[in-house]
């Protein structure tokens, strides 16, 4: 629990590292690392573990404290040797027809998603489905009879005259999914899918398989932080008598990996959080707060303009009157020291990036051992097609409810 200090920070609130008094070892190691190098060594689990590790367990020797810090290098689930190239079912001349509407690292997720299931007669329904990719490729490929729910009527449509097109066993039900008509759509004798359900829309997927008893459920978790409640509410009952708590930002700290296409995508990046911040300590000097206060969604074209044009547009949002003068180049000095602040506070926090999401994961996983199901857990596809490559499989063990399980 005392790592805690390191993760649960909000980075953009600080104007100095916050645990830097009781980690002074690995606050030193941060400064030391040259801007350009951080988002390198961000993007490389590796390399976060050789720059950062040693200085944290300076500290902790230091202050005779003993972390099981080998967790956070704690071996990866089982890759499935699957090649995410090979399309069953489809033929050479098919596949570009099938998948031209489909944007590249998404069709290879869907193909990796399927050629991870196991063959099956079993009925098959797809969770949040969008326009049924997934489920339309495992009625193909597997000649499996497939029902996708999916809220939105339009995707619903779209969806519906692809499986005409390809002549496929796919229906679409337009329902909520925590609504009492998606939840009555699991059955017995069935394989529940979900490719990328968002926090808990693929929650209730399990609560409801688990009540039911479906024979197989398998999914791939996405967007912890997307949940109802204030906070996290834990599935299973060892997370529930941890002492845990996470907010809706904690729950954030696992998808904060660098997708920046290129150099000038990742200084236009920088670019907008020195701005951010630097308006910020404009904000809390004519204010006098200690607050951060969030702007709205900025356009690329507002960076293209001056430091000043985007402080007082950003004013202007939140309706406050900035003085009649004040050093623009003052207060973007400012924000830029603050962007290379945050960068570190984020860099140490995402040590116990996949560490988090591990804990989020396993508690899927007690979750449906405590309600009567074999669970399996392995990557179906690279990281560099996906971060959330997770694959979570499990099967009901209970004959009575299920029949026999394959």
């Amino acid at each position: 629990m005392a790592s805690r200090a390191l993760w649960q920070v909000k980075a953009f609130e600080c104007i100095d590292l916050p645990w830097r008094v009781a980690f002074p070892e690995l606050a030193k190691q941060v400064w030391a690392i040259e801007d350009d190098l951080l988002d390198d060594i961000d993007a490389d689990p590796q390399q976060l573990m050789v720059h950062l590790l040693p200085a944290l367990q300076r500290d902790l020797t230091a202050t005779r404290q003993c972390w099981p810090l080998d967790m956070l290098t704690a071996k990866k689930p089982q890759q499935h040797d699957i090649d995410e190239l090979l399309v069953p079912g489809l033929s050479a001349a098919e596949q570009p027809h099938f998948s031209a509407h489909i944007k590249g690292r998404k069709w290879q997720q869907i193909v990796s998603f399927c050629n991870g299931l196991k063959h099956s007669n079993t009925e098959v329904l797809e969770w949040c489905a969008g326009k049924g990719h997934l489920g339309r490729l495992i009625a193909k490929a597997q000649h499996r009879a497939v029902t996708s729910i999916e809220w939105q009527q339009t995707l619903c449509d779209k969806g519906a005259a692809f499986a005409k097109q390809w002549q496929l066993p796919q229906r679409f039900v337009c329902a909520d999914a925590f609504s009492p008509q998606g939840g009555a759509l699991l059955k017995v004798d069935q394989q529940a899918v979900a490719l990328h359900a968002c926090g808990d829309l693929h929650v209730a997927l399990l609560q409801h398989a688990a009540n039911v008893g479906t024979k197989s459920v398998v999914i791939s978790p996405c967007c912890y932080h997307l949940i109802r409640a204030k906070t996290y509410q834990p599935l299973s009952q060892q997370a529930k008598a941890s002492q845990l708590t996470l907010s809706k930002h904690d729950l954030q700290l696992p998808l904060q990996h660098s997708t920046i296409a290129n150099d000038k995508a990742r200084s236009l990046r920088l670019q907008e959080v020195a701005w951010r911040l630097g308006f910020d300590a404009l904000q809390r000097d004519v204010t006098q707060s200690g607050c951060y206060l969030p702007i709205p969604a900025v356009k690329q074209s507002q960076l293209s303009g001056s430091f000043e044009q985007f402080c007082q547009w950003a004013a202007a949002q939140k309706q406050l009157v900035l003085p009649p003068t004040w050093s623009a180049s003052h207060y973007q000095t400012l924000g830029l020291t603050r962007q290379r602040l945050t960068r570190r506070i984020d860099l140490v926090a995402h040590l116990f990036r996949a560490h988090l999401e591990r804990w989020l994961i396993l508690d899927r996983c007690c979750f449906m051992q405590e309600s009567g199901y074999q669970v399996s857990l392995s990557e179906f596809c690279a990281p560099h097609i996906s971060p959330r490559n997770t694959l979570i499989s499990a099967t009901c063990l209970n004959s009575e409810r299920n029949g026999a399980v394959e």
